[in-house]
């Protein structure tokens, strides 16, 4: 029998050569989120360490607390899943605490549009996880949806105290935007 004019359905798995196996792939998802959640974490911790009694800092120190208990998660399904952290969490641990007391310094408009920078990446990074989870992974999408939200609502906070109004607004969104893809690359795979 001739295979001439049959088409073959091609068997094998849906990724190509050097891609992650899906296992790792989780694993990186775990690896990343834990790693974006620290990072939030420091950037709140050095706004805080920064910025004056009033509206802007209660407002930084809510989404802060939103933000460990996101880590908290992450600290447990590292564990749990016994995903290794990435070897930059020291490096996370400066950076952030620097990117987020630098913004608070050039004042409070400014921290609100670090917030609104960091946010918009983590949608897009969140919105792109969701997506690829399966049924398999049905509890970790749910996560990765919850906090999400809890991202887009600090986003809106963030617009709510006048972000767009720093100075250079464009160019800070840019460069904060820039660093957070950056980072995500990195922490998935290092």
């Amino acid at each position: 029998m001739s295979h001439a004019g049959k088409k073959t359905k091609r068997q094998g798995p849906a990724y190509l050569p050097g891609d992650p196996q899906p296992e790792e792939s989780i694993e990186r998802m775990i690896r990343v989120d834990h790693a974006g959640e620290y990072g939030a974490a420091r950037i709140y911790a050095g706004q805080l360490a920064v910025l004056r009694p009033g509206e802007a800092r209660d407002a930084v120190e809510e989404m802060a607390a939103k933000e460990r208990e996101h880590l908290e998660t992450f600290d447990k399904l590292i564990v749990e899943r016994r995903v290794r952290p990435t070897a930059l969490t020291p490096l996370w641990h400066i950076t952030g605490f620097a990117l987020g007391a630098a913004t608070a310094l050039m004042g409070e408009k400014a921290a609100m549009a670090c917030t609104v920078a960091v946010e918009e990446v983590i949608d897009e990074h969140y919105a792109d996880q969701a997506a690829r989870l399966g049924a398999d992974e049905a509890e970790l999408r749910a996560t990765v949806e919850e906090f999400r939200q809890d991202e887009l609502d600090h986003r809106e906070v963030a617009l709510e105290h006048e972000a767009e109004a720093a100075p250079g607004y464009e160019l800070l969104m840019g460069a904060v935007k820039a660093g957070s893809r950056l980072a995500i690359w990195l922490s998935k795979r290092i």
